[in-house]
Parts: structure tokens; sequence; C-alpha cells
């Protein structure tokens, strides 16, 4: 009797979520955006929450909660009820790398978070000032082995992906390069174009400006392939096959979603992902749409973790 009483009160469960699940999102839906309006996360976030107001007819709100490289609002969407009404996009950082960052945070992303589809790729662009006077990958590690420890890069943030590469191509390369952190990407940028740094691996969408008007040279991306817009720059793994990384976005909702949900949500994004205009506007920002299941945002992240801790671990970088 109990084992039956077990059954059909699990079976009642499973009908309650399958049927919430298809009733979403039936009321506004807050999408949180843990940087500030403006940044490539507040852009991906307004895509989707206007391509899905338009599928479903209800409001969808960008809420900006920018703070602690993203955590703070990662932290809301954690702590909001999985219900639906609230999800968020985000990015390695708060997602993957800042446990091994942080002795402590306000939420495990492993426990506390439900993933729901892996959104945008986009690569960071390595760039050198044109006083170096280098325009290749060879040539740049040259130039550095050369000269150990005359050079320096930028950098947004320790843990920040374009600290990982750089700190990667260090290794492979047996360069020495002296790490300089700047505020953000366009303060970063500009310290390549004046020379105060010499390069740096910075958010792609951060350098075209400076690219395009010949003020920087560009050397490579650190995505696995070559970005369509930068198609004569090569990639990083063309020369260090165990360097690849790309600033990606994704969008995940409080931890505890049911699946079914969970399920729903993703495949609505992944829709307005899909849409070609939608693909081409992120396209022209060097942003390259990539949704899909829960399931497999789930491993990715795993593998992101895989990658990377290696690289945080032995250089013993820490945020603290």
């Amino acid at each position: 009797m109990k084992k039956t009483l077990g059954a059909a009160a699990c079976f009642a469960m499973l009908a309650t979520a399958t049927a919430a699940a298809q009733d979403w999102p039936g009321r506004t839906t807050t999408v949180i955006n843990p940087f500030s309006a403006g940044t490539t996360t507040d852009t991906v976030a307004r895509v989707v929450a206007e391509g899905l107001q338009k599928k479903f007819g209800t409001p969808f709100i960008v809420d900006s909660r920018p703070g602690a490289g993203g955590m703070i609002g990662t932290t809301l969407v954690a702590r909001a009820h999985p219900d639906g009404s609230t999800f968020g996009v985000s990015i390695a950082g708060p997602l993957v790398h800042n446990p091994l960052l942080y002795q402590r945070m306000a939420y495990d992303p492993a426990k506390d978070l439900t993933p729901l589809t892996l959104g945008v790729h986009q690569p960071c662009l390595l760039i050198a000032s044109k006083a170096l006077g280098v325009k290749t990958v060879p040539e740049l590690v040259e130039v550095l082995k050369k000269n150990p420890g005359k050079y320096n890069y930028s950098y947004v943030g320790n843990g920040s992906l374009g600290h990982l590469v750089m700190t990667l191509l260090a290794n492979k390369s047996g360069a020495q390069i002296v790490p300089v952190m700047y505020a953000g990407a366009v303060q970063a940028t500009t310290a390549v174009m004046t020379d105060e740094v010499q390069m740096g691996c910075l958010p792609a969408q951060a350098t075209m400006a400076q690219v395009r008007g010949g003020n920087v040279v560009p050397i490579a991306v650190s995505t696995a392939e070559r970005a369509a817009l930068l198609p004569e720059v090569p990639a990083l793994r063309e020369f260090y096959p165990e360097i690849v990384g790309s600033a990606w976005m994704g969008f995940v909702a409080p931890g505890g979603m049911s699946p079914a949900l969970a399920g729903r949500i993703s495949a609505a994004i992944g829709e307005v992902l899909r849409q070609p205009q939608v693909a081409e506007l992120l396209r022209q920002q060097l942003m390259e749409p990539a949704p899909g299941t829960p399931a497999q945002f789930k491993a990715f992240m795993q593998e992101e973790l895989a990658r990377w801790k290696p690289v945080i671990v032995d250089n013993k970088i820490t945020a603290e």
C-alpha cells in the first residue's frame, strides 16, 4: 500500500510540474542581466526578452543588476523562486570560474542554479600595440622570449578569460609577460593602443573599433574557429592547440526548477536565438548563437571547469 501511495504521489507531482511548464509564462517574467545596461550580456538578454514577448504576448522585463563581476545579479537568480518568473543570463565567471577563485560565494552554481541553455560564443581578440612591431603569433612569441618580463599585457580581472588565455599562452610558449589589470575592456584596449601596455586578449566587441581604425594590430582570436567578421585573423589554437577560450554567455534559472519547465524555457530561448534576423544581429557584434538543451549546457559548463581548473590552480590565480 505504501509503495502504491508513493507512486501515486510521484505521478501527481510530475503531472503538476508538467502542467506548470505548459502554462509558462502566463505572467510577467524578469530576465536578470548581471552587468550594466549596454553591455554584451544586456544586448543578449534584451534580444531574447523581446523575442519571447513577441512569441507569448506576455511581458518580459530585463533587469540589470551589476556588481561583483556578475555575481550580484547571478545571486538574485539563484535566490528566486523556480517557477519560471525569473531567469537570467550570465557568463563563465559567475557560472564556472568563481568557485575556484573565491573562498566563499553567496551561491553554489552547481546546486543553486538550473542550466537552461548556452546562449552565444564570442571571441577574445589578442591585440598588440603598433609600436611592438609584430603581426603574427610566432613573431609575438619570439619577441617575448627574447625579452623575458619586459612587456606587459592588459586584462580586466583575475580569472577573466583574457587573463586565463594570456596565462596559458605564457605557460605553453615559455614566455614571461607581466599582467596589468584595468577597470574595464575599453580602458584595457586604450592602454594597448597607446603602448602603455604592449598587448591584451580582450573582448572583441571592445577592441573592434580600434582594429578597424588601424590603431592596434589584431594577432589572433581565442575561439576554436576564426571569427566570421575577421576571417584573416587566425585562431590561437592554430599555433597552440590547447589554447581555446570563448567569452560565452548562457541562461540559467533558480535551482530546483522542474526539468519540464527548464526544457520549455530553454526551447523558447533557442527558438529566438535561431531566428535568422536575431542570429545576424548578434553576428554583427561578433557573437555566434549556440543554443542547446539544459543537459547540453550543463555538460558544457563541466567541460569548461575541466579546461580552466588546472590553469587557475597551477598558476595560483585568486580573486581575493
